[in-house]
């Protein structure tokens, strides 16, 4: 057990320090926090027509018929087309999102790290490439799956952040799990 714990706490600050990495010191997700000077008047016509939500546009009202779906699906095509994500108020929330994020990948790490040691023989290449996979499907779930339906911003951005700190903590556990 002193394994799997020391395990999840290094390898969730090695994916704590990387998250920094990547979205503060290297700013790598700029590409999916834009800049846009008229950000003063679309905030002010979000506010005067919204309320807090996710919206896509066009789409149509939840209670369209699927023959109104498909046209206005039909009339989208080739037209301009947007994500909204409308919050009423912004809160600093800052270091609570870091303590959470910090103790989720510390469990994810071991669950990991339980599912590497229930398994065959463990070695510093098997845990390696196993991290590595795990990071990488977790990039195939959700980022990879996001940007294929809705095209996000960043998507490369997530690869990098699934991969370099996966390989890390691969390297660790595969250190680490293998120390007698």
């Amino acid at each position: 057990m002193k394994k799997l714990l020391v395990g999840a706490i290094v390898g969730g600050i090695i994916i704590f320090l990387w998250q920094f990495l990547s979205f503060a010191a290297l700013d790598l997700h700029r590409p999916a926090q834009q800049y846009t000077p008229k950000q003063d008047t679309l905030l002010a016509v979000l506010r005067a027509n919204l309320a807090e939500g996710r919206y896509y546009l066009p789409t149509s009202p939840e209670t369209a018929t699927n023959e109104e779906e498909m046209k206005t699906m039909e009339q989208m095509i080739g037209k301009d087309w947007a994500i909204i994500d409308y919050h009423a108020k912004y809160e600093d929330t800052m270091v609570m999102n870091m303590v959470r994020g910090l103790l989720t990948n510390m469990l994810i790490v071991f669950l990991l790290c339980w599912i590497l040691t229930r398994g065959g023989p463990l070695s510093f290449g098997n845990i390696f490439l196993s991290t590595v996979f795990f990071g990488f499907m977790a990039f195939m779930l959700f980022p990879y799956t996001n940007f294929i339906w809705y095209q996000t911003p960043g998507v490369w951005q997530d690869f990098v952040d699934a991969l370099v700190p996966w390989a890390i903590t691969g390297a660790w556990l595969g250190w680490w799990l293998n120390k007698r």
